[in-house]
């Protein structure tokens, strides 16, 4: 039998297949004059500086059968990592990928797992150089992205300045709410089981198994300030992996001012409009979304915001009071916070 049709074997686990027969799969991912030593040799472009990240994602925190199928959860563990390149205002040079698996692990579900990976990374035509597999009890991923910024295009969090117009790209909420549908729990977002209806839920699962980080953006971005479209284009940001609530506050913390976030400002999906109060946490406090947050000078944000090619809002403004706040209509002040997200330990 040869190695291709042993694949092909669904009950095939990776006990069976044995170390080597899952090197042999897993390199066949990788382009072939960068693996095969004992690390990858990638060289930056001239005047870039290098940009590292490393997430870690584990089976029944970060994804799980019930909710993410092995492809969908390849490319959501990629996506992550892009984003935070994206976040930098970076572009991608390869990733990296470590897997810890059982015995019992079938070998179908780390084949989609890596083609799930490899169709996130062909849009952006960024390759896997290497990695590591070890034998675990439970099975995690462990990816580092490694990418290149010119230090004048460089994104922090530390730099958003009193007045700055505050930026987000795509809509917010549709991956937790989708999540939602698929954990079968309630969402007073919804009231029957139409054909529209079943439409708009399908989109929201799709937003949460098959997010797309935002390096279309930071290309547009970089392409828009070439042309000359801008004077300025200092920019504040980070992504809203962990809620758009979350970013807003961490960047508003690392700069030392506040906010104000307009509600009926943020781009959410249909489904979300009602801005109920699940509605409303699946949009602050959800993440996963993988969009940009984004603090830049009011000019340049009413110019970005005016090219339908960015799909981009402006939704608040960055003041010198600490507080960051949510107004909504009929004068509501809401406060937003870190408790209120994602915290891996609480």
């Amino acid at each position: 039998m040869t190695f291709a049709e042993r694949l092909d074997d669904p009950g095939l686990t990776i006990a069976e297949l044995g170390e080597q027969g899952l090197l042999r799969l897993l390199k066949s991912y990788c382009p072939t004059d960068v693996v095969g030593d004992d690390a990858a040799l990638l060289t930056p472009a001239p005047g870039q500086q290098l940009v590292v990240t490393t997430d870690v994602l584990v089976d029944g925190v970060h994804f799980s059968d019930r909710t993410t199928p092995p492809h969908s959860a390849g490319w959501r563990a990629v996506a992550a990592n892009l984003s935070d390149l994206a976040a930098m205002g970076a572009t991608g040079l390869g990733i990296t990928v470590g897997l810890s698996l059982p015995p019992n692990c079938p070998v179908f579900w780390v084949e989609q797992l890596y083609r799930g990976m490899a169709d996130c990374l062909a849009i952006y035509g960024i390759p896997i150089v290497g990695g590591d597999v070890c034998r675990a009890e439970q099975r995690a991923i462990a990816i580092t992205a490694l990418g290149q910024v010119e230090p004048q295009f460089a994104w922090q969090r530390k730099t958003a300045q009193v007045g700055d117009a505050i930026v987000v790209t795509g809509s917010h909420g549709g991956a937790r709410a989708g999540l939602a549908l698929l954990l079968g729990e309630p969402l007073d977002i919804f009231h029957g089981a139409d054909s529209g209806e079943r439409s708009l839920q399908d989109e929201l699962i799709r937003q949460h198994q098959y997010p797309r980080p935002r390096l279309d953006w930071v290309e547009s971005f970089r392409a828009f300030v070439r042309r000359g479209r801008s004077g300025e284009h200092w920019v504040t940001a980070m992504d809203s992996s962990d809620g758009l609530g979350d970013a807003i506050f961490q960047l508003c913390r690392a700069s030392g001012v506040g906010a104000k976030v307009f509600a009926d400002a943020i781009p959410m999906p249909q489904a979300l409009r009602s801005l109920s109060d699940q509605a409303l946490n699946c949009v602050l406090y959800g993440g996963e979304d993988f969009e940009l947050v984004l603090c830049m000078e009011p000019q340049l944000a009413a110019q970005i915001c005016g090219e339908p090619s960015f799909t981009a809002v402006t939704i608040g403004q960055i003041t010198a009071n600490s507080e960051v706040l949510l107004l909504q209509e009929g004068g509501i002040r809401r406060r937003l916070d870190l408790e209120s997200g994602f915290q891996h330990f609480s």
